[in-house]
């Protein structure tokens, strides 16, 4: 913070909920970040040592980061981990810059010129009646533009398989690969449902085909997520929501105990249930 202090020490400016800034204020708050970023690049020893491939894993941990925030709910949390994760994005362009391939200009052009072309049914003759229509010229435009010989071929190889899965049947449906009801998908749940059970039978004593059954299993997760879309539940928010109740959950089990005087290792699953019960009655979530 000292630091900050003795090299810009620019007025701040609070605006009040009632009073938003204007386009001037906006344009000086970007340029005073640009300014100090100027600054942390020239002086700062930290800063001066980053590569984009040294910030690479910082800002997918600040992606994260503003994922909790949204998932919380916490407005303040939010606004501070957009901010963390706008330094990023000009520091990269910073880093470009001084190696003259790409700086903040050319950057912001580039994403203003992508969307102008992706939104003809703004800045063109194209007409889209809804949601479903502007995804579907988008994912027809983006093909265009990359030139990719698959539809999936800009689905990133390192997403998380949940949201992949998610991606890769958004774009198999953009090109009209897709099941015409919501029952369809169910049979085929139930389907790889019985498919599943019949590789993998906890009950049973025969030796398991443990690659088979694993490919059943991604089949059978395959397609909850396909009638999880179907009927508009985003998997990967369903999941989370799940997790974060667990927790919950479990915690409130381990302060029932540990209040009670007992250790958790040592208690049957009867008397664990016992506290699970009263936190699914008790908890948030």
């Amino acid at each position: 913070m000292l630091y900050f202090e003795t090299v810009y020490t620019p007025t701040l400016v609070s605006f009040p909920m009632s009073t938003l800034p204007t386009r001037a204020d906006q344009l000086a708050a970007f340029d005073r970040l640009l300014t100090i970023m100027d600054e942390l690049r020239a002086q700062c020893p930290w800063d001066k040592k980053q590569t984009t491939e040294s910030l690479r894993h910082l800002t997918i941990e600040e992606t994260f980061e503003l994922s909790d925030a949204i998932l919380e709910g916490n407005s303040e949390e939010i606004k501070k981990e957009l901010g963390d994760l706008l330094l990023h994005l000009v520091f990269y362009a910073k880093i470009g810059s001084e190696q003259g391939t790409y700086d903040i200009t050319s950057v912001i052009h580039a994403l203003c010129e992508k969307l102008i072309r992706r939104h003809p049914h703004i800045y063109g003759d194209t007409v889209a009646a809804d949601e479903e229509a502007v995804k579907q010229n988008w994912e027809k435009i983006k093909l265009q533009e990359k030139g990719n010989l698959s539809v999936l071929g800009g689905v990133p190889k390192s997403l998380p398989a949940l949201i992949k899965a998610m991606r890769i049947q958004e774009k198999a449906r953009g090109v009209g690969f897709d099941w015409e009801k919501p029952e369809q998908v169910w049979e085929k749940v139930e389907e790889e449902m019985q498919e599943f059970h019949a590789e993998f039978n906890a009950a049973s004593e025969k030796e398991m085909d443990r690659q088979k059954a694993m490919g059943e299993f991604g089949d059978l997760l395959f397609s909850l997520i396909n009638y999880a879309r179907f009927i508009d539940i985003n998997p990967e928010e369903a999941l989370e929501r799940t997790n974060l109740k667990f927790i919950s959950r479990f915690q409130y089990l381990e302060r029932a105990a540990k209040a009670a005087g007992k250790n958790l290792s040592e208690m049957s699953l009867a008397e664990m249930d016992v506290y699970w019960e009263e936190a699914k009655k008790s908890t948030k979530y």
